[in-house]
């Protein structure tokens, strides 16, 4: 008996510029300035339209890579992402961030550095050859590694925290203006033992740190007769706060500010389990201003920070790119004001 084998189905070719423009009439060239978005040649609509058609018809990708490689960097704004983790608040920034960035036709890439900083942190990101960068941690990037990613062919380096770069655009985001408002809050309502809710997770110091700080400026700035701050430990979890609700009143503290709202709220119901009056014996004020918290009974004073739209920083990532030669900014990006509620 012999064995006939199957006919294996041909494999399709990848599809080329080349054939874009055959099937829609036109150049190479053409096709190549209508799916780059090319502003500085002039292409009618109908031609638009019938390479756009010959492009979805054959299945043809522009292939990054090699564009990047004509142009000495790609359309993609590089974003590596932090070790610490987001809350709600600044998921949802990054989120509307990356939309409007690609409405503006940009490509955004989350990298992971795993650890990396400065140079070697800068290198690695540059070989993907991004347009822009914006860094999350000022503190982990440096001169030489703006250096290093502008000689990549990066047209604009941003910085996102509460300290600047020398040589990149900077997004001031001072963390003590949440802890400030927090503390001057619990002082005006007559508070004077203030506790501050250090999260024991690591990672968070970035954040934590700044709000600490903060709020003792405000005491210094205040200087009311025995006010004080508090620094108190917390992991996240029930049973860390069912252990410090247990010793709350050995602590002997009138006020506390909780760090953001998901560790007061789990503050709040460790209180109330032990049997804690809030706000009678401590005023109890989170950060972020998430919607749960209002929720809750009592409702969470909370401090609302205030960040850019997404919009508004897509615009401005576009403009510096179109005219990379512009002198470093800075922008002072992170608001706070005070939502007064029940807890406190």
């Amino acid at each position: 008996m012999v064995h006939i084998p199957k006919k294996q189905p041909a494999r399709r070719s990848v599809p080329t510029s080349a054939d874009v423009a055959r099937l829609a009439g036109v150049s190479r060239a053409t096709v190549s300035y209508v799916l780059n978005n090319t502003s500085a040649v002039r292409i009618s609509e109908p031609t638009r339209r019938r390479v756009h058609a010959a492009a979805r018809e054959l299945g043809y990708v522009p292939h990054a890579a090699a564009r990047s490689l004509r142009a000495g960097h790609s359309r993609m704004v590089l974003m590596p992402t932090s070790e610490t983790p987001l809350g709600p608040l600044l998921s949802r920034f990054f989120n509307e961030l990356q939309w409007a960035l690609s409405r503006l036709d940009y490509t955004v890439v989350q990298y992971a550095s795993l650890g990396m900083t400065g140079e070697g942190a800068a290198r690695a990101w540059a070989e993907l050859r991004p347009v822009a960068v914006l860094a999350p941690d000022a503190s982990a990037l440096g001169p030489r590694g703006v250096e290093v990613l502008k000689r990549s062919g990066a047209k604009a380096v941003f910085t996102l925290g509460p300290q600047r770069v020398e040589g990149a655009h900077a997004l001031l985001m001072d963390g003590r203006r949440v802890g400030e408002a927090a503390a001057l809050h619990l002082l005006a309502r007559g508070r004077r033992r203030i506790g501050v809710i250090v999260p024991e997770e690591p990672g968070l110091e970035i954040f934590s740190e700044p709000r600490v700080e903060g709020l003792r400026k405000a005491l210094r700035t205040v200087r009311i007769t025995g006010a004080s701050i508090t620094e108190v430990p917390l992991a996240y979890d029930e049973a860390s706060a069912a252990r410090l609700a247990a010793r709350w009143r050995s602590l002997g503290l009138d006020g506390v500010f909780a760090y953001n709202d998901e560790y007061a709220m789990l503050l709040l119901r460790a209180l109330q389990d032990e049997g804690v009056e809030v706000p009678g014996e401590t005023a109890v004020i989170g950060s972020d201003d998430l919607m749960l918290g209002r929720l809750l009974r009592p409702r969470l004073s909370t401090v609302r920070i205030e960040l850019p739209s997404g919009r508004g920083l897509a615009e401005l990532v576009d403009r510096v790119v179109r005219d990379p030669g512009t002198e470093p900014e800075v922008h002072d990006v992170l608001g706070a004001d005070v939502v007064h509620r029940e807890s406190s």
